[in-house]
Parts: structure tokens; sequence; C-alpha cells
């Protein structure tokens, strides 16, 4: 297509023009009669006038072209079960699904909570909620009561739609005890529940609440539901995301924007092409699992593979198996996944036909430069590409945009500014803009956020603008909350988020850059940095790895002597002053299941104080290891 750097500029610079453009990505009831509202700063409101359905792009206009193309690709190795369904069948159980909320009362504007395992009847119900106009708020499947009922509670759905279990790595996950005490702390109650037994957990349903899914979708097997057409501003979902006070924030998205920013992701960062297969390894209950497992390949006209289960399981090849079977042409996953398939076999990379796999793409975590390396070396010098964003944007800031120029990665950067973002990096001090290379600043974006970012947070516009855009001193921008620098060809490199910096005697440390030093020493596979507060210092970092080669690590001697290895990496990298107090090494680090490091967890221990609430966390004995290491 050209210089990106010149289509990057123009829509900074020609914004209306450039996203009027990227507009005809999608189709529209009545064109936009305004581009870009920004007369009310921060809030910026896109496509202006303009009625669209989020549902009819991603399922109904690709029936003229492609009915009998695989669209929904359902795959359990927790059930091993497996089936692909086209865009004429997923039209049909979208339908089904949408006159069964129909007779359940929801209308445009209702909210719909979604509490449901990785199952292609998850993606059925999203795409239900948008066809009709409600907003619907996906909660991570298996979430403890408390979590859930403070979503309930902030979101008031009309309707709640879940299932009797989840499953992971074999083991049943019952949901429904889980929903009923969250709707008994909540002090709204939804009118119905909505219920997929799946036969795993036995649940008794709620007389007068519950509704059998299946018994339901009996009685609409012919339905016929159009799409309810929509103001381009009308809210698509909410998604809540953690606060620093406790109560979630509900990151709240539109429609229109969305829709043309997912549409123009697909060509220009991804290379997906209408009729290939897009493999998402995420979960639907998080941004990128909207994003990328349902609504962006979807409107880009590709078949999603939709996977329930884990990297490991029956084997570390279950992700390849499913590339070379689906002939997967892009696939988007985290670091931390690699770093777990980094201790499989690693035969299993080059046991599968990979051919059609065009890119690796990865996000969620900063990608470290060995795990980059690793895995593009495993894969026989496929692309990997590292992106960067947030929950918040709903698509990628940073990146590197091969369909509109070919570009190479550099590894432990996610690349550069993406055409829409204005991307700066800013003194914390005193809001300076820092323009030279290798410079370490705030990275932040200039209003107006471009199509498909968060339009506000749920319910609370002053929230909105003094959690995002009033950190930065004099100015209006928006914050990530998170440190940056950007070499002399223009490409960033994550070092921490603003929160994660140690100050050790005056010194202002990023944990960031302490565990890419330690990473770099060839038998550390996997590290956590946080400071811990310490009387003489004000805080000291602590680290805790994971070693690539265990032998031996039983014995004191051995685990001091790579401790000391460990450390002098540190003072020759870094300096003294960052080098750690301790590095305990464990055989786990404590994650949300989307795989996102505990560090605030980490460092309460370390600290001796309580964790509080985990109910993200994937393996609890991965936080006591810790626990127990500290106390020696």
């Amino acid at each position: 297509m050209g210089n990106f750097a010149d289509f990057h500029a123009r829509s900074i610079q020609d914004r209306d023009a450039f996203w009027a453009e990227q507009a005809q990505l999608v189709d529209w009831k009545v064109k936009p009669q305004q581009i870009c509202d920004y007369s009310k700063p921060p809030f910026a409101k896109w496509f202006v006038g303009g009625e669209t359905n989020l549902c009819h792009n991603a399922v109904d206009r690709h029936l003229a072209e492609r009915a009998d193309q695989p669209a929904l690709i359902f795959v359990s190795t927790e059930t091993d079960h497996e089936k692909t369904y086209t865009y004429r069948e997923l039209h049909a159980e979208v339908q089904r699904m949408a006159a069964i909320l129909q007779d359940l009362g929801v209308v445009k504007g209702d909210r719909v909570l979604i509490y449901m395992p990785m199952i292609a009847e998850a993606a059925f119900a999203m795409l239900a909620c948008v066809r009709l106009g409600a907003v619907h708020s996906v909660v991570f499947g298996g979430f403890a009561s408390h979590s859930l009922a403070t979503r309930i509670e902030d979101a008031s759905p009309k309707v709640i739609i879940s299932a009797d279990a989840g499953s992971r790595g074999g083991k049943v996950v019952a949901y429904k005890p889980l929903l009923d005490e969250a709707i008994a702390l909540s002090a709204h109650k939804p009118a119905k529940v909505l219920m997929v037994d799946r036969h795993l957990a036995d649940f008794t349903p709620a007389a007068g609440r519950d509704v059998d899914y299946a018994t339901e979708r009996a009685k609409h097997m012919d339905a016929l539901v159009p799409c309810v057409w929509v103001e381009s501003t009308h809210p698509s979902y909410t998604l809540y995301t953690s606060g620093t006070t406790g109560k979630p924030k509900g990151v709240q998205r539109d429609t229109g924007g969305y829709t043309v920013a997912l549409a123009a992701s697909m060509p220009y960062v991804f290379e997906g092409k209408p009729g290939g297969t897009f493999f998402c390894t995420s979960d639907i209950g998080w941004v990128v699992g909207h994003s990328y497992i349902i609504y962006g390949p979807l409107i880009g006209g590709m078949a999603t593979i939709l996977y329930e289960g884990l990297p490991i399981r029956p084997d570390g090849g279950i992700w390849w198996r499913l590339v070379e079977r689906y002939k997967v042409n892009v696939m988007f996953s985290a670091p931390t996944a690699i770093r777990v398939l980094k201790k499989q076999d690693p035969a299993l990379l080059t046991k599968y036909d990979l051919s059609s796999l065009q890119a690796l793409f990865l996000a969620g975590e900063p990608l470290d430069e060995p795990t980059a390396k690793w895995i593009s070396e495993g894969l026989n010098g496929k692309a990997i590409i590292d992106n960067y964003w947030q929950t918040e944007t709903g698509w990628p800031i940073l990146s590197i945009c091969n369909g509109v120029e070919k570009a190479p990665s550099k590894f432990g950067s996610p690349g550069k500014a993406i055409y829409g973002y204005n991307v700066k990096l800013v003194d914390d001090q005193t809001g300076e803009e820092l323009t030279g290379a290798n410079q370490k600043g705030v990275l932040t974006i200039d209003g107006p956020l471009p199509p498909g970012n968060l339009q506000t947070i749920w319910g609370d516009d002053e929230r909105f603008v003094k959690t995002y855009w009033k950190t930065v001193p004099g100015k209006l921008v928006y914050s990530t909350f998170d440190w940056a620098v950007r070499d002399e060809d223009g490409y960033f490199f994550i070092l921490g988020r603003t929160d994660d910096v140690i100050n050790v005697a005056g010194h202002r440390l990023g944990t960031r850059e302490i565990e890419e030093s330690i990473s770099s020493h060839p038998n550390i596979a996997e590290v956590a940095v946080v400071g811990v507060a310490d009387p003489l210092k004000g805080q000291v970092a602590m680290a805790f790895a994971i070693a690539k080669d265990t032998s031996g690590l039983t014995d004191a001697t051995a685990r001091l002597k790579l401790e000391g290895e460990v450390m002098k990496v540190v003072d020759t990298q870094l300096g003294a002053v960052a080098r750690p107090s301790r590095v305990f090494f464990v055989t786990a680090l404590p994650k949300t299941r989307s795989g996102k490091l505990l560090r605030r967890a980490i460092q309460a221990v370390a600290e001796g104080r309580d964790p509080g609430d985990l109910t993200t966390m994937d393996d609890p004995a991965a936080l006591q290891q810790i626990v127990e290491q500290i106390k020696g």
C-alpha cells in the first residue's frame, strides 16, 4: 500500500478523511453524517449519525459470498468435541439465540451478562445481543462469586446467560453455584437466567427464574430475527477491568467505531484475508477474545477457532496440530503461553505442517527477547509480531503493520505507533514531551482516541476523565500508565507499569528493566520482580525466577551459585543499584487465567501483607511457593 510513515501521518493530520475511507470497509444502514465529534474533549464520538449493526457486519453480510465457508470452529480438548459452523449455520444459531432473548424480554439497550466457558453458545450469545442492540457484558467463566456480584450490580442485566460448568485441565469447574451465590450477593436481580446444560455438573434450576437453553432453542429452530440498526455511538458492550479503588471499571465500547477499527485491523495489522483462518488462543472473557476470537475475524470474513483447553493437553503440540488441521493463517497468543511451551519437547514445533501459518502475534505481557527468539527459531523463521494494547483501547496501539508496508520486528519491542494513535512519550513530573531517542517516559495518546477505543466508563463519566486523562501535569492526554522508550527507528520498548516503579534509595527503577536483565541469563526461563519495603533504602527489588534447568537446584549451594550469577548479570547491565536483594527460584509464578503476572499479590506476600482478592489467579500453589521461599 506504500509508505507506513505517510499512512500513519495522514491518519493523524487528515483524520476525518482517513477514517471516512476506513468506514467504507463496513456496511451502514445510514451513512455517517460526521466522522468525528470531538467538541467535548476527552469524549470522542465516531461516525455520528451513521446506523449499523455489529452482528450484520460479522455474519449476515457474508452470506452472499461465503455462506458455506467455515465461520466458527469450536474445539474442546476438555470434552473431546469439535464442530465447524459455516456462516449460514452461524447465522441460524445466532437468530435462535436472539429469538430466545426476545422471548425473555430483551430489547435494544438492555444489558445481558454472559458468564460462560469457551463454548460455541457463548459466541452465539454475544452475536445475538448485538444483533438486538442489547449491550453484553462478558465475565470470565469461573470468576468467584464476590467479583461476579460486583459486575452484576454495576451492569444491572435483565438476563444472565450461563452454563452448568466449564472444564480446565480435565477438572470440572461448576459455574451454577458461583452464579447463584453472586446473584444472592448482588442488590440487582436479573429477571431470567438462561442455562446451557453441558451435563458436566448437576444443578437445580431456580424456579421461575432459570430457563433451559436446549428447550428454548427447540422452539425457535426456524427463527428469523432481523438486525436492529443502531446509532454508531450506541454501546455494543461493557467489559470490566480492575481498578485501583477495588470497584471494577466497566469499559464501554461503541458500535460503529469498534466495527470500523476491527475491519481495518484485519488487513493492515494481521494481514487476514477473507476465506482464511484465524486462531486466537485467548478467552472471550478478555478484550482480546472479544476483538480477535469473535468480532475481528468474522468481520474480516475469516473462519475463527474458539478453543477450550490448555496449550499442553493432551500434549504441547495441540495448538500446532490445530494449525495444520484447519490451515490457520494467522495465530494470536500470549508470551506467557509461549513460555509454557518452552518447557515442552521442542520436536513438537516441527512435527506438524505449519506451511499455512503467515505469522504469530503475541500480546498480554511484554514479550522478552529470549522468548521471541526461541519461538521464532522453533517455527523455522515464521514472523513473530508483538503488539501492545489495553482493554480500554480494544485493538492494538503499537505493532507492525505489514499489511501497509513490510517492516522487520525487533525482538523485545511491540513495534511502532499504529495508524490513528497519536502516541507521545512525556515526562511524568513536568508533562514535557520527550522526542529524543531512548528517553524514558510515560506512554500517552493525544485525543481524540481513535475509533474502537472506550467511550467512557459505564455509568461514570467523571471516573473516565479522572482516571485516564488527568494524570499528566498540565495536559489533557490519555495515559496508558506504562513506561516506555522509543529508539532511533521509532520502535517502542515497554518498560513496565508506572506503578511498578521501585524507588531504591532515591533511584527510580522499573521492574520490567530488571526482569529483562535477569531473563538474559541463559538458565532463566521466566522472572517476576517486585519492589519490597525496606527500612534502610525505602524499597529493594526482589526477584522470583523459574530456571530452565532445575537439576541440582535442590541443593542450597547450587541455588546460591545461580543467584550470584543472576545478580552479576544485573550488576553488569544495569548497575549495582538495580541488583535484587534476593533471587528466589520457584517452579511457577502466580498469574491470572489470562496469563498476566500477579505482581501486586507477589509484593504483598513478600511484605507480609494480605494479597487481597485472588479470584482471577490460575494456580494458588504458585503464590504459596513464594510464601514458603520467603519464610525460608
